[in-house]
């Protein structure tokens, strides 16, 4: 009765949430409620949800990235290099930009497969190793010079109302349902996070698994890095610092365990809305950006405890 009560509320309580805090921002400051601000809302949660999707496969795998920032820095940066000092094709800049997450992505998955190492260890290392390297590249400065016709995609709307980056999140967070929900793959992604050695004796290739779930969060990493480079207008070497606490947080909050093979992609996206909202709300009413970093964490802490202590009743 108590676990049932417990799942219950897990389901419907990020809704309610959610909702609550629409209602009080729209209270507090009447310029929350415009459409202006729902799609701006929109266009700043697009890339979190979209980096959200891949990293629901890869907590529900029973593993964590948390370089997924720093992968966003140096696409970012290595795209905008290759197009301003190389004079690449910006298209063949963007493609290159996003398999080098991808393969970075694979790179993390391969190695933590292969080598034993943890998760948490493989991908701190990556994420220092690849803020380094952006600034290296850039020396420090910001690369300026991306064109036009590419910022679209970050700063364009269709029909004058509806961002584009707001378009390619729908289009993501389709890809992961269906994957998550009428594949093979997806029900093998569940069953990692579950029982890897159960998995591994039903015949399942456990390696290919786990590093599909890396590659595909780089792939969708670097889809986000593109919005947000388009959206800058520039190579900042210094973005998407801390986005992998963003990241976690929704995706968390959003019902999916750090332990693995629990939670579903809406549940994300709904947690995304939630940091979304909050971060948007609290800024259309002054609040001091710091505050901002320290309710995220203690938000974080929450759903973490939580999800251990459902756990834990789980199995008593």
């Amino acid at each position: 009765m108590i676990l049932k009560l417990v799942n219950f509320v897990r389901q419907y309580a990020i809704i309610v949430v959610l909702f609550a805090l629409v209602i009080v921002f729209s209270i507090l400051s009447p310029a929350f409620s415009t459409l202006n601000n729902a799609m701006n809302i929109v266009r700043q949660i697009s890339m979190m949800s979209i980096v959200a999707v891949g990293f629901t496969f890869v907590l529900i795998g029973g593993g964590l990235d948390l370089s997924v920032g720093s992968q966003i820095a140096i696409m970012n940066v290595s795209v905008a290099f290759m197009i301003v000092n190389l004079g690449f094709n910006p298209i063949l800049a963007v493609i290159i930009g996003i398999a080098m997450t991808t393969g970075i992505g694979w790179f993390n998955g391969f190695m933590i497969t292969k080598t034993g190492i943890p998760p948490l260890i493989a991908t701190l290392a990556m994420l220092t190793t690849l803020r380094g390297a952006t600034y290296l590249i850039s020396k420090g400065y910001p690369i300026y010079g991306i064109p036009d016709y590419l910022k679209v995609i970050g700063q364009g709307n269709i029909f004058n109302v509806i961002p584009i980056p707001g378009v390619i999140m729908v289009v993501v967070i389709a890809f992961g349902i269906i994957l998550l929900n009428k594949t093979y793959i997806g029900r093998h992604f569940y069953a990692l996070g579950s029982n890897t050695e159960a998995t591994r004796l039903a015949g399942i290739n456990i390696h290919f698994t786990r590093t599909a779930t890396y590659t595909l969060l780089g792939f969708l990493t670097g889809i986000a890095g593109l919005v947000m480079l388009t959206r800058v207008g520039s190579g900042q070497p210094n973005i998407a610092d801390g986005f992998e606490l963003m990241v976690l947080t929704a995706v968390v909050l959003g019902g999916v365990s750090v332990n693995g093979g629990k939670g579903n992609i809406p549940g994300a996206i709904i947690g995304a809305a939630i940091i979304g909202v909050l971060n948007n709300g609290m800024s259309i009413i002054g609040a001091n950006d710091y505050w901002q970093k320290v309710i995220t964490g203690m938000v974080l802490f929450a759903v973490v405890v939580f999800d251990s202590m459902s756990r834990t009743k789980r199995k008593s």
